[in-house]
């Protein structure tokens, strides 16, 4: 039996939907992870859900298979809107779920407590139009097209990564050739100041 986090489970087309307390995540998931006969020993996946409906709660939603048992089941956290948007990591559990959480960080502006680098990781580090996923984005932005634009052409990837992802980059040609002699260098560009209104 799931340990006492456990709020609510629902088996549909096969798959199992369990509801866990925010509370309870990261005990319910080293259990299902761990446990003989559980064994789910792979995050497939880490999204949230918000709905039209004001009143439901935001769900943070896990996928998680036991590739040994061919199983599949969902995890999910329920969120209110007015509370705080927080969960525990699963990295500690799952070294997988650090772009995973980092993408729901970004589309939806949930934090989860333990992340070892949360940041933005679609979207760049000074975007400031808020979370794309949210009911409450506007279809169009905050801002015009051209602002859009002049934001994204001003920030600076390079000073956004560590030495070691623009190394991949690297490794795949796809860095720019000052990019590159600077990253030879031990070098790193800066984030660029935003200009005065």
């Amino acid at each position: 039996m799931i340990p006492g986090a456990l709020r609510e489970a629902v088996a549909r087309d096969g798959e199992q939907i369990v509801y866990v307390a925010r509370e309870g995540l990261l005990e319910t998931m080293q259990w299902l992870k761990d446990t003989p006969g559980q064994e789910f020993d792979y995050l497939v996946d880490v999204t949230a859900v918000e709905f039209r409906d004001r009143e439901r709660p935001i769900e943070v939603v896990y996928f998680l298979r036991s590739l040994t048992r061919r199983a599949d089941i969902r995890i999910k956290v329920e969120l209110q809107p007015s509370e705080e948007l927080s969960v525990d990591s699963v990295w500690t559990l799952w070294h997988g779920a650090d772009w995973l959480e980092r993408e729901v960080f970004d589309m939806f502006g949930i934090s989860f407590k333990g992340h070892p680098d949360l940041r933005r990781i679609l979207m760049w580090e000074t975007y400031a139009e808020g979370y794309p996923l949210r009911k409450s984005f506007p279809l169009r932005g905050r801002f015009s097209r051209a602002e859009q634009v002049r934001q994204a052409l001003n920030a600076n990837p390079e000073a956004h990564y560590s030495l070691e992802e623009l190394a991949i980059a690297e490794a795949g040609g796809d860095l720019p050739d000052d990019m590159r002699d600077r990253l030879r260098r031990g070098e790193r560009g800066v984030i660029p100041e935003p200009p005065n209104p």
